[in-house]
């Protein structure tokens, strides 16, 4: 079978304005923007010196004092945020209402809460404007493949599924100051992935632990997650953001790896971060390789190579009047997903998704 680990560039059209100037904005978007041939007209950030720094390095031409003049600059078509959540929904707003704007890229999670992800979703479709999360992880290119593998029927029904991360985030100075830590920035990546391969679930069965190294007071640290699918089929995310001891002489053995089960085979591999490198997949299908383990390849990566098909495909819903792969609606479904399963940590219980309000 033939495999399609990156999306093919489709569009290139549209003037981009890129809020933030972090490591997420300096290391992963802008490099994949350069190696796609995107046009960044514009960046901005809270510290003009450090925008300033991030375009001289990227060849961006306009650095604007704030975000708010970013937005209006008339040359801006998309605007792409990479910003705390805490402060993201005001700048989308501000987008969707500028003229000149003819889509938003936000980063997830989308807002500090469901009722404010479900308040965008329902302006952005009121302004007529497109209104995309950055949900990379659907464009990691061994989750892409996976998902081919799936949809051919290759694996049979799906049984089981585990997403098994080790591995040390560097939280961000703004997550101190919320309520809310891992199942919100970390466990999202992993819980949209799991809506992506296999589709909404019935229910969530979530329990965490704090993080003995994190040195801020926080509600999530380790969680484990048990999802259940109405196939069912059932998922396990464990997020092991503790991952063991860090010392002078300590082999680091950070990794996630991920695994599925089907009636007519398995799928495994492994996420490129941390460690830098291409991710993997290797399966055997009773049907598609008469039981032997195939290990396709590929010389992309997660960070930064995703990011090309996440502005990719918000630039092709521009030009041609079609939803995003990654729309906010679909979003949505992923923030109630995660409720869910702060729900579920709050009360000690499963918590089934029609519990969630959504509408």
């Amino acid at each position: 079978m033939s495999f399609a680990p990156d999306p093919q560039v489709r569009c290139r059209d549209f003037a981009i304005g890129c809020i933030g100037a972090g490591m997420i904005m300096a290391e992963c978007h802008l490099a994949a923007y350069a190696e796609a041939g995107f046009n960044v007209a514009a960046i901005a950030s809270r510290t003009r010196s450090k925008a300033q720094a991030v375009a001289d390095r990227w060849n961006i031409a306009t650095v604007h004092d704030t975000p708010e003049q970013l937005i209006a600059d008339p040359a801006v078509e998309i605007v792409d945020i990479a910003y705390p959540p805490d402060l993201q929904p005001a700048l989308i707003r501000k987008a969707l209402a500028a003229p000149n704007v003819k889509a938003v890229l936000a980063q997830k999670p989308l807002a500090l809460s469901l009722d404010e992800a479900k308040a965008l979703r329902d302006e952005a479709a009121a302004a007529g404007k497109i209104l995309s999360v950055n949900q990379n992880m659907r464009y990691d290119q061994s989750m892409r493949v996976l998902k081919q593998i799936i949809d051919a029927g290759d694996i049979g029904e799906i049984v089981f599924a585990q997403i098994d991360m080790h591995a040390i985030p560097h939280w961000q100075g703004f997550l101190e100051g919320y309520d809310r830590l891992t199942l919100s920035n970390m466990s999202v990546h992993h819980l949209d992935a799991l809506r992506f391969l296999f589709g909404d679930p019935e229910e969530i069965t979530s329990l965490t632990r704090p993080d003995p190294r994190t040195g801020f007071a926080h509600t999530d640290g380790i969680v484990v997650s048990t999802l259940r699918f109405p196939s069912g089929a059932v998922a396990v995310s464990l997020e092991d953001v503790w991952s063991g001891p860090r010392a002078e002489g300590y082999e680091d053995d950070q990794h996630i790896g991920w695994r599925v089960e089907g009636t007519e085979g398995v799928a495994k591999g492994t996420i490129g971060w941390p460690t830098g490198a291409p991710s993997t997949l290797s399966y055997a299908s009773q049907k598609a390789t008469a039981g032997k383990w195939v290990t396709p390849q590929w010389q992309t990566m997660w960070f930064p190579h995703a990011f090309i098909g996440v502005m990719e495909q918000l630039q092709h819903a521009v030009k041609t009047g079609t939803p995003p792969a990654l729309s906010v609606a679909d979003n949505v479904r992923t923030m109630a997903l995660v409720e869910a399963a702060y729900q579920s940590i709050e009360e000690r219980r499963t918590v089934r998704l029609s519990e969630i309000n959504i509408d």
